[in-house]
């Protein structure tokens, strides 16, 4: 009985491709968008996980993500140090300043602070200079992306010097770091330099980096360092979840990929079903005569079930084979870089095939399950 099915299902191949393209038109569009939302969720809150030293934020009590932080009083570091369970503690600048190029062209940077003596929160990987090369005076670390933004179609040039709110600044290195939200360059200098860049006023410490004494859950200590000082601190884990969720909430980011993975699931839907099922019906008299040849019901729906499982099978393969071509070739546009497809799209998407696979095939057993065999019998 299987051998019949493929053949009734293969013998008309315009209606074999029709249902194949239906499935792998939705496979790719329901795919391919879930990895950019989730990637771009991520970008959100890539600067909390590329501080890779660090388990512990401690931060204003009233942060709700990590680029609306109130700065700190210098004196909450040593506040942060003395309580019992942390191992050490470090000063972190983050904010949003203005910078001159050159050829006086502006552009809006994201310029991070890290500690002077520790590096702690310092990029990872560095593809020109060194990360000691900070310690000279004015120095500052870009990011790749951020190079290619602020010196288009350029080379890549160390000591090259550009103004921070009227200051001279020195680039001295170029790094790799994790894609920000807006897409704005990333610049790195010490903590000491960054306050001579920033604005001047009464406060300028971001938030305070922290480790745990080893054998303690970074929780329990957070849980310290909130009850004695009466800041926030969370751990790295909880940051990122805790910005992902307020971006979630108050923006439109959800509802606007919420709507194209929905019409990608009715529109796979919608064509796979109409398609499987006009097939159903013009092949109703080879059901009846399977049923008159006393072919069971139970061996007409697993027929049924295999055509529409092996749709499906094809289908999402080449869906899921689109997107993955789709997010190799654009791997090293740098506006898309830090974009791919992740396990959760992959089974999230298998998931909803299988769910349109089984009402389009629903409907076709109905047809096929109130059949009279006399049907193969009339004109």
């Amino acid at each position: 009985m299987r051998w019949v099915a493929l053949r009734m299902l293969m013998g008309d191949r315009g209606k074999f491709l029709g249902l194949i393209f239906g499935v792998a038109f939705a496979t790719l569009l329901m795919s391919q968008q879930v990895s950019i939302f989730m990637g771009i969720l991520t970008r959100t809150a890539s600067q909390i996980l590329d501080v890779r030293d660090a388990d512990i934020w401690v931060m204003d009590n009233k942060v709700r993500f990590i680029d609306e932080v109130p700065p700190l009083a210098d004196g909450d570091l040593q506040r942060v140090r003395g309580v019992p369970g942390v191992a050490w503690a470090v000063k972190f600048y983050k904010a949003q300043l203005l910078v001159r190029l050159e050829d006086g062209n502006s552009r809006s940077v994201i310029m991070m602070g890290i500690d002077d003596a520790t590096f702690v929160g310092a990029p990872a990987e560095m593809i020109r200079g060194e990360l000691s090369d900070l310690r000279q005076p004015d120095a500052i670390i870009v990011d790749k992306a951020g190079y290619e933004y602020m010196w288009p179609n350029e080379s890549y040039k160390l000591g090259r010097e550009i103004q921070i709110n009227e200051r001279r600044a020195v680039l001295v290195g170029i790094c790799k770091a994790s894609a920000p939200f807006t897409t704005l360059p990333i610049l790195y200098s010490k903590y000491s330099t960054a306050a001579n860049f920033a604005p001047k006023g009464r406060r300028m410490l971001t938030c305070v980096l922290a480790k745990p004494v080893e054998g303690m859950a970074g929780a329990d200590v957070c849980r310290r360092i909130e009850k004695e000082t009466g800041l926030m601190a969370l751990t790295q884990e909880e940051f990122f979840w805790k910005t992902i969720f307020y971006f979630l909430g108050s923006t439109g980011i959800p509802v606007n990929f919420g709507i194209t993975i929905t019409l990608g699931f009715i529109v796979g839907a919608a064509v796979t079903g109409q398609t499987f099922y006009l097939f159903t019906v013009e092949n109703l008299r080879q059901f009846g005569a399977l049923k008159a040849m006393g072919v069971t019901n139970r061996r007409l729906i697993g027929m049924i079930l295999l055509q529409g499982l092996l749709v499906g099978c094809i289908g999402f393969c080449i869906g899921i084979g689109l997107t993955a071509f789709f997010f190799v070739g654009t791997s090293q546009v740098t506006v898309l870089a830090g974009l791919y497809m992740t396990m959760t799209a992959l089974v999230g998407t298998g998931s909803a095939v299988l769910i349109i696979i089984m009402l389009t095939a629903l409907a076709s057993i109905h047809r096929v399950l109130v059949l009279e065999p006399a049907v193969v019998f009339r004109g």
